[in-house]
């Protein structure tokens, strides 16, 4: 696995829900409230927020650039038509020295499809192993199934191999790497 760009030196990765979760040196996800709050935004060196909604309207701040991706979280929306332009667009922020904040309204279905689809195409990891760094940093990730077949389908063109399946589960067709816990909630 490649890893994404380390954090600065002496820097703890800390999961976070509520604030900005740092998924490279450069990339961080959040949800909408945190994604317009000056303070987090400064403080981590935000110069790109790139709003992955439609409910959600951003506060615009002086020197940052606003990207607005218009989808809404549901199975049926089209997320994969953005999955090249956006990773492209926060890789020429990372080599301009930027920082992208990623976020939807809670950060855990779109903003997490995007990063993970940057994270294959720029960091060469597999969908597994990105959906694993990412839950990692930010642990309430969980991408629509939607966003999981369209997920598969570019790995599917990046590598022409696939490390995550859609699978029929009671609760209806999952990625398989959540197999596990759905057995564990049927037992409860």
């Amino acid at each position: 696995m490649t890893s994404p760009s380390p954090l600065p030196a002496g820097a703890v990765q800390q999961p976070s829900i509520h604030g900005l979760s740092q998924i490279t040196s450069s990339l961080f996800i959040s949800n909408g409230a945190a994604a317009n709050n000056k303070l987090l935004l400064s403080s981590n060196h935000i110069t790109t927020v790139i709003n992955v909604s439609v409910e959600v309207v951003n506060t615009f701040y002086e020197d940052i650039q606003y990207v607005q991706v218009p989808v809404a979280d549901t199975p049926s929306s089209c997320l994969y038509d953005f999955f090249d332009s956006i990773a492209d667009h926060i890789h020429s922020v990372e080599m301009k020295q930027g920082r992208t904040l990623l976020h939807c309204a809670a950060g855990v279905s779109r903003s997490a499809a995007l990063c993970l689809a940057y994270l294959m195409k720029y960091h060469s990891m597999s969908l597994l192993e990105a959906h694993t760094w990412t839950k990692s940093c930010r642990p309430i990730i969980r991408p629509n199934s939607g966003f999981w077949e369209q997920l598969i389908h570019y790995e599917f063109k990046l590598f022409s191999k696939n490390t995550v399946q859609m699978i029929n589960s009671p609760v209806g067709v999952i990625p398989d790497i959540y197999e596990k816990e759905v057995r564990l909630m049927m037992l409860m």
